[in-house]
């Protein structure tokens, strides 16, 4: 399989290991390396390297972070590090952690609590609730914003969807009349966005360690090599401009979680979307760039 991360190459050679653990080891750090590219970050050789050493047993999950902290900690001696390379460094050995721990509670405070995990001393609202409305530029959207829940109402969104998720019952349901609930459900808790930043990650954590805990093997791929198209996939399911005769589309979520759960090969990058005349050249003279439609 390809990978356009030469990082994510080396780590392939992992994927089909027969030693107990040395595939699921590899599997969360590719995962945890891939999600670094929602929000356009790359880790280190040294992240990589540590990885290594953690999927071979040369340490333990603890050992890993223990090192990672020891590297930043020497480097701020001496000059600033790359906050950009920190943060993935760090928020990668925490996905890998998560995943890991065998832990799951299906409420709100876990929810943010992942959060709290992942980016404890790499941002410091870390776990907190945002207290200000935000917008952010979306591409796919010629620069317009999805509209995020009210921050003085975060909590309170929060346990509705729960609430309501809690009450479908997945009890007799093929995972192909699954797919589009639960797509929903993961789209609504990220239009939430319950934080100032770290979103995006700490949905998709939530995504696996939730499907996992209702029974379904999580095939972390889609995740790995595809996480952009993840998070364009949510701006999209969350995304209405009536007076344009644009409506929400979960299609493209859909897909990504039919990738994930069904092992289904659908394309999940530009050129796909393109072809299928899903996208459109929008600017000046048609110059611009390319928004979903």
């Amino acid at each position: 399989m390809p990978y356009d991360d030469p990082i994510l190459r080396e780590l392939g050679g992992y994927f089909k290991a027969e030693e107990p653990g040395r595939r699921e080891r590899a599997e969360a750090w590719a995962t945890a390396i891939g999600l670094q590219k929602v929000d356009g970050l790359t880790p280190s050789q040294f992240l990589f390297d540590t990885a290594k050493d953690h999927i071979e047993g040369r340490i333990t999950q603890n050992q890993a972070r223990r090192r990672i902290h020891d590297y930043y900690a020497a480097q701020a001696e001496v000059t600033r590090p790359d906050p950009d390379k920190e943060e993935a460094d760090k928020v990668s050995e925490r996905i890998v952690a998560v995943l890991n721990d065998g832990g799951f509670a299906f409420t709100p405070e876990y929810f943010i609590s992942i959060h709290a995990k992942l980016f404890k001393g790499v941002l410091p609202s870390a776990g907190k609730l945002r207290t200000v409305n935000i917008r952010k530029r979306e591409w796919v959207l010629k620069d317009d914003s999805v509209t995020y829940g009210d921050a003085a109402t975060i909590k309170q969104s929060l346990i509705r969807d729960f609430i309501d998720e809690r009450e479908f019952d997945y009890g007799g349901k093929t995972p192909r009349k699954i797919i589009p609930h639960f797509a929903r459900f993961i789209a609504q808790i990220w239009q939430v966005h319950p934080f100032g930043e770290g979103n995006t990650r700490t949905t998709a954590v939530f995504a696996i360690k939730y499907l996992r805990s209702i029974g379904f093997s999580v095939d972390n791929d889609a995740f790995r090599d595809n996480a952009w198209y993840f998070r364009n996939a949510l701006v999209r399911a969350n995304y209405a401009d009536y007076a344009r005769e644009v409506s929400r589309d979960w299609s493209y979520l859909e897909i990504f979680f039919r990738n994930l759960l069904l092992g289904e090969k659908n394309e999940m990058n530009i050129p796909q979307l393109k072809a299928a005349g899903r996208l459109r050249r929008v600017g000046p003279d048609k110059g611009g760039h390319w928004e979903v439609i």
